[in-house]
């Protein structure tokens, strides 16, 4: 336990140092919902009915955004070999590692979400139902986009296959993610797609650090 959070810990540090890569998220995040209303227009109805949609689209883009440097800065600087030789199981260590990107990279997010929800013409309830999507659904994109950036570090161009393999995988959370948030907005019952948002959550976490596991052994033999 002693490695794995101090494992986490490095990797916060890292990522919020200067070009880290948490930052990049949440401006690529604010520059998505910041530009959005000029694309769409005055309607501020319209605003407010796609405000959900855009604020999750840009959240999965944004966390997409900073993936790739989840295993590809340790695998330049030689210590993913290291975390791979060590004596703590590595599906535990792709846990904590993208546990450690979820809090550096994908809370930021969330946090900044009340704010972002102004520009939408969101109300205070509307975007504490979104937040509270997000906080359920973002460990989603994150353990599966693991999968994907474990993948893909071995690989020329990884980044472009990162892409490819994780954007399909992340359509469900988009979906679910989406439709709760609407029916909290609407004063309709979410408890079905909020559950099911969970659940992908859930598997995710449970899937997630195996199979990455498994495709780092398999890449760095």
């Amino acid at each position: 336990m002693t490695a794995l959070a101090a494992l986490i810990t490095r990797d916060i540090k890292i990522a919020l140092r200067v070009g880290g890569g948490a930052l990049i998220g949440v401006l690529f995040f604010l520059t998505v919902v910041v530009l959005m209303p000029f694309a769409v227009g005055p309607d501020l109805a319209l605003l407010t009915r796609l405000g959900p949609a855009i604020l999750w689209l840009g959240a999965l883009l944004a966390s997409l955004l900073t993936l790739d440097r989840l295993f590809m800065a340790d695998h330049d600087d030689g210590s993913l070999d290291l975390i791979v030789m060590s004596r703590t199981p590595l599906e535990l260590a792709c846990a904590a590692k993208a546990l450690a990107h979820w809090l550096a990279a994908g809370l930021p997010l969330i946090i900044a979400t009340p704010v972002l929800g102004l520009l939408l013409n969101l109300d205070a309830v509307s975007t504490s139902a979104v937040a509270v999507t997000l906080l359920a659904g973002t460990p989603a994109l994150t353990f599966t986009g693991m999968i994907g950036a474990a993948l893909a570090v071995t690989l020329h161009r990884g980044g472009l296959l990162l892409a490819v393999l994780v954007l399909p995988l992340s359509i469900p959370v988009l979906i679910f993610g989406v439709a709760a948030s609407q029916a909290a907005i609407g004063g309709l019952s979410f408890g079905a797609p909020f559950s099911i948002l969970c659940a992908l959550s859930l598997v995710s976490f449970v899937i997630g650090p195996f199979a990455a596991a498994a495709s780092l052994r398999h890449g760095l033999d």
